[in-house]
C-alpha cells in the first residue's frame, strides 16, 4: 500500500544549546578526570534520556548536597544553584564544579549588582522551577520577589517603589514575558531592568524558528522533556502562532499517531536539552508511516561556544 505524502517542516535552531552542550561535557570531563562515581545535584539538564546516558558512565543524581558524600566531586546543574550551595560545599571542602550556563550566570551577577545599589529585585519567573530559585537564592530572603504573570504584578508588595530592578528567568516565552515587563513598568515607572534581553539567544532562536513554521503546519511537536521549561513554551509558542495542535513529546513512543490522521504537514523542534538523535527517531518513525519530504526552516545560525571550568581543563 502507498505512503500518504507528508511534508515534514524542520525548525533550525532546535535542540542542544551552548549552554546545555558545556554542561554534558563538564560531567563527561568530570568522570574522565575524577573517575565515577561522580555527583550531580539535580538533573544536569531537564532530559532524561541525557540523564539516563550519563548516569549509566557513573554520574550519580542527587536533589540535594546533603546526599553526596565529601571525598567525591559534586557538579551543580546548568540551572544554577543558590548561593548557600557552594558555600556549603567550600565548608565541606569538598571539590565542586559549577556547570551553571553562563547566561543564568549573567542574571546572577546582575541581581547581585542591582542589591549593591541598594534595589530590591523582582524575578519573573516560574515558582519551583531550579533556575528562579537558584537565581533568588544569591540574594537574602525578601530582598528577590518573584511573578508569574501580569496579575501578580498588581499585588506585589515592594519596600519601596523607587527602589527597584527586574530581572528574568532565561527560558520564559518572549511574548508572556513583555507583557509582564510592561505591566511592572506600568506600575513601578522608576523600575531598573537588564542592560541586555535576560531571556537567551536559544530561547528567543528556537522560539522565533517555531513562529515561523507553525502558520504552515497541520500539527507540531516539540522534542523535549515536561520539566523543561523551554521545550514547553515552545508549544504554546507553536499553537499561538497557528499551529493549534502543538504537543510535546520525549520520544518517538510518545506520538499519538491517531490524533494525527489526515495530517499532510507537520513541524518538528527541539527543546534547548534535547539531543539531536531523539529529533531523528521522530523523522523515523514518520518516514516508517507516510512519503516525508522534509524542509529545514531555518530563521538564525548559532556559533556560539562555553568554555568548561578551569579546573577540567588543567590535569589532575
Amino acid at each position: 500500500m502507498s505512503k500518504s505524502p507528508l511534508t515534514l517542516y524542520l525548525a533550525a535552531p532546535r535542540g542542544f544549546c551552548a549552554g546545555v552542550d558545556r554542561a554534558i561535557k563538564i560531567v563527561e570531563m568530570s568522570l574522565e578526570k575524577w573517575g565515577p562515581p561522580v555527583y550531580v545535584r539535580h538533573e544536569i539538564v531537564h532530559n532524561r534520556f541525557v540523564v539516563d546516558g550519563l548516569r549509566e558512565k557513573g554520574a550519580v543524581f542527587v536533589e540535594e548536597l546533603d546526599d553526596c558524600p565529601d571525598d567525591r566531586p559534586v557538579i551543580f546543574s546548568a540551572h544554577g544553584v543558590p548561593k548557600a550551595v557552594p558555600n556549603e560545599a567550600a565548608r565541606r571542602e569538598m571539590v565542586y564544579v559549577d556547570a551553571t550556563c553562563p547566561l543564568v550566570s549573567k542574571v546572577h551577577i546582575e541581581a547581585q549588582r542591582h542589591a549593591e545599589a541598594g534595589l530590591q529585585m523582582i524575578m519573573i519567573g516560574h515558582a519551583g522551577h531550579p533556575e528562579t530559585i537558584g537565581t533568588m537564592g544569591q540574594l537574602p530572603d525578601g530582598e528577590v520577589l518573584l511573578v508569574e504573570t501580569e496579575a501578580d504584578v498588581e499585588t506585589v508588595e515592594v519596600r519601596d517603589p523607587e527602589r527597584l530592578a527586574f530581572v528574568t528567568q532565561t527560558t520564559l516565552s518572549l511574548d508572556d514575558t513583555a507583557g509582564i515587563v510592561a505591566a511592572l513598568k506600568r506600575r513601578f515607572p522608576a523600575i531598573v531592568g537588564p542592560h541586555k534581553e535576560d531571556i537567551c539567544y536559544a530561547t528567543t532562536n528556537r522560539q522565533e524558528a517555531v513562529k515561523a513554521m507553525a502558520p504552515s503546519c497541520d500539527a507540531l511537536l516539540v522534542v523535549g522533556a515536561p520539566n523543561s521549561s523551554n521545550s514547553r513554551r515552545l508549544v504554546e509558542v507553536g499553537a499561538r502562532a497557528g499551529c493549534s495542535y502543538s504537543q510535546l513529546v520525549q520520544r518517538a513512543t510518545d506520538i499519538d499517531w491517531r490524533a494525527l490522521e489526515g495530517i499532510q504537514s507537520i513541524g518538528i523542534s527541539a527543546g534547548a536539552s534535547a539531543p539531536e538523535e531523539l529529533v531523528d527517531e521522530v523523522i523515523a518513525a514518520f518516514s516508517e508511516r507516510y512519503e516525508v519530504s522534509v524542509q529545514e526552516v531555518v530563521t538564525a545560525e548559532e556559533n556560539v561556544e562555553f568554555k568548561v571550568p578551569r579546573v577540567l581543563r588543567v590535569p589532575a
